[in-house]
């Protein structure tokens, strides 16, 4: 059995957003349990994580990691059709995932203490999100 919904996450820019409470209320009115809510972002410039929620410098030198690793404007891409930013934030989409598979039961999500959901957005400019959850019992 299964159960399908969709958020929709407006971003102001480059860097991460907590989603742990959406996802965690679609978990708390789920009509099945125990299951895993599998966790979809729509897109190919932004992608999901698991990581620290409790102390920001993690997602802040994560960033920093990816500027590292997909530089925006780097001289060897050829994709740069929305602008500096556009093909490192493909490539940084390959290193978060656009995907996230969390176990549930009794109405809540089995994260552990140290962890939450983060949307993180790799395009400098804020964009409309769309998450897709789907609920497996």
């Amino acid at each position: 059995m299964a159960e399908q919904h969709r958020l929709t996450i407006a971003t102001r820019g480059r860097g991460s957003l907590d989603i742990t409470d959406e996802i965690a209320a679609i978990v708390l009115n789920a009509t099945v349990s125990p299951g895993i809510a599998h966790i979809f972002v729509r897109h190919t410039s932004c992608g999901l994580a698991i990581t620290e929620n409790a102390d920001a410098s993690v997602r802040r030198d994560l960033e920093t990691l990816m500027q590292r690793w997909a530089p925006d404007g780097d001289p060897a891409y050829r994709h740069d059709l929305e602008g500096d930013d556009d093909m490192a934030a493909h490539a940084r989409s390959l290193l978060t995932g656009v995907s996230l598979s969390v176990p549930f039961a009794d109405g809540r999500l089995l994260l552990g203490t140290w962890q939450g959901i983060y949307l993180f957005e790799h395009r400098a400019q804020g964009h409309s999100r769309e998450i897709v959850v789907t609920l497996h019992g």
